[in-house]
């Protein structure tokens, strides 16, 4: 069975933030939101202090802490482990916001823009006014991959079927893919590295995979 994941490799991240700007930019996400972000973080003891630089968003976990609490099953996990809000279901109760142990959840009350008064032609273009009142997230492009699988493309290799930060990184840190194929893109990257998964230790099973030296 088909499971998509996320493969973030520290050791190339330069921390540029395009994975950021393009997520706003393909999502027209307001201020304040940022369902792609780089966190900039100082490792080591002086003198062996350096700079790593780990981008984060919803994790898409295998037990997916935000569904369990939700009251209106808004929350859910497809079976390729991508896990998807129904705006129309949500209720806005934000207890997925308080659950989720990576931070990964916003909500907006009204509709604001990067500069005062009218909106720019980019932040019409992807309005949403379903997204007001109700939890949102990264959803992995879902709607890039669906399509692109309709038209025959693989999800990690073709770009019109993978999630905007992954085509946008600079610095070739990012990847997706199927982890259940023992070929594809992702399982090479794990079965030659290692890796960890934040907070593992919660069993939410998070779908982003860090590497950090070579196995």
């Amino acid at each position: 069975m088909t499971r998509y994941v996320m493969v973030a490799d520290l050791r190339r991240c330069v921390g540029c933030q395009t994975c950021t700007a393009a997520c706003r930019t393909a999502n027209g996400t307001p201020p304040g939101v940022q369902w792609r972000r780089v966190l900039d973080m100082e490792i080591g003891t002086y003198p062996d202090v350096r700079r790593t630089f780990v981008p984060v968003g919803c994790m898409h976990c295998e037990d997916p802490p935000c569904m369990q609490v939700c009251p209106s099953t808004a929350t859910r996990k497809r079976d390729d482990g991508i896990v998807t809000i129904d705006y129309d279901l949500c209720i806005g109760c934000a207890y997925c916001a308080v659950a989720c142990p990576y931070q990964a959840r916003y909500k907006v009350e009204r509709e604001n823009y990067a500069y005062d008064g009218e909106p720019m032609a980019s932040e019409v273009a992807k309005r949403d006014p379903d997204r007001i009142g109700v939890s949102t997230k990264c959803t992995f492009c879902v709607d890039r991959i669906d399509a692109g699988i309709d038209n025959g493309l693989t999800p990690g290799e073709d770009p019109e079927a993978t999630p905007v930060c992954v085509n946008s990184c600079i610095a070739g840190a990012l990847h997706f893919g199927d982890v259940e194929d023992p070929g594809s893109n992702v399982s090479r990257l794990l079965a030659e590295n290692h890796f960890f998964r934040m907070h593992e230790e919660l069993g939410t099973g998070p779908s982003i995979y860090y590497l950090w030296d070579r196995a």
